[in-house]
């Protein structure tokens, strides 16, 4: 009884993101992952604060 319960929602839900997908204007989540990773690195290397003299990147 679970299996087919299991089968028929993963089946139900791929049908509906399947219509969903082809009637609205869904975003690329990979392209705006990618995006948000890119602006988060911008930041960082622009508000960073400077390294001390003498302080090394390795231990």
């Amino acid at each position: 009884m679970g299996i087919i319960s299991s089968g028929f929602k993963f089946i139900l839900g791929t049908g509906f993101g399947i219509y969903i997908a082809q009637n609205y204007n869904v975003p690329n989540i990979k392209k705006l992952a990618n995006t948000g990773i890119f602006m988060a690195k911008h930041f960082e290397e622009n508000y960073r604060k400077p390294k001390k003299r003498g302080e090394d990147d390795e231990y």
